[in-house]
């Protein structure tokens, strides 16, 4: 299996039978407003994709949704993949893709295979008591294949019961955290903290940790650096990938 971060959230997972790309955020540097009511007013994204638009949309046979904020499937990814794209969604989010115009919408209701691989949904919390009501619905996916690693992708969640419960149910051997701690003026974080990326390292230690959703939206305060000291503090550096936008990691066979 090889995952390349993009930047953000997004990212291309490649396994001997596709070339998945994960919550498609795809416009030039600048192009979308700043997200509102929060401390950095800088438009979004903060950063340039790292690669050419038609090379990266051509070459996948999928993309998979975890949901549609704009920081995860934003208007450019709408106008430029093609609309027969095979698009694996939350099922809250069939019906706005389909208006869209794409054609193949898969919703995972609990599980789906495609194309020999089993994608399995999970759930979380995009923040804390009332905040996460208001941006729910999110999920995560858990991807399995024969012959890769188990792969879990948490999604806009903060650590909460049922990221646990999707570690212990399904002990995945690669695991994907949206950092960068992205919260608003008023209340809490609603995605994962320094803290909570230690508390999946401390439940999962089987387990590569790769830390994304940094340093491109302006919401997200947790910074790369930030998230490096804390977790060095914390004896668990070596536990956690945190890749630059456009670095590629590779993981054997299981």
């Amino acid at each position: 299996m090889q995952i390349q971060l993009l930047r953000h959230a997004t990212i291309v997972i490649s396994t001997d039978e596709a070339r998945l790309l994960l919550d498609p955020m795809l416009g030039p540097a600048g192009e979308m407003p700043a997200i509102p009511d929060t401390p950095n007013p800088h438009r979004n994204p903060l950063v340039p994709l790292p690669v050419a638009l038609d090379q990266l949309v051509s070459s996948v046979d999928a993309a998979i949704v975890t949901h549609i904020h704009r920081d995860h499937f934003d208007p450019v990814a709408g106008e430029a993949l093609p609309k027969q794209l095979p698009l694996l969604v939350q099922p809250d989010d069939e019906a706005p893709i389909r208006a869209m115009g794409f054609t193949e919408v898969l919703p995972v209701e609990t599980s789906r295979a495609w194309r020999g691989i089993e994608i399995v949904r999970t759930a979380g919390q995009h923040g804390h008591g009332e905040m996460a009501e208001r941006m729910a619905p999110v999920s995560g996916y858990v991807l399995r294949a024969p012959g890769e690693p188990s792969l879990y992708v948490a999604g806009d969640t903060v650590w909460c019961d049922e990221v646990w419960q999707a570690l212990d149910s399904f002990e995945p051997e690669v695991i994907v955290l949206n950092a960068g701690a992205a919260q608003f003026l008023t209340g809490g974080p609603i995605t994962m903290t320094a803290e909570d990326v230690a508390q999946v390292c401390n439940s999962a230690p089987q387990a590569t940790v790769i830390a994304v959703h940094m340093e491109a939206i302006n919401h997200c305060l947790l910074t790369r650096t930030g998230l490096r000291n804390s977790l060095a503090e914390q004896g668990l550096a070596e536990r956690v990938l945190i890749p630059a936008d456009g670095a590629v990691l590779r993981f054997p066979a299981a």
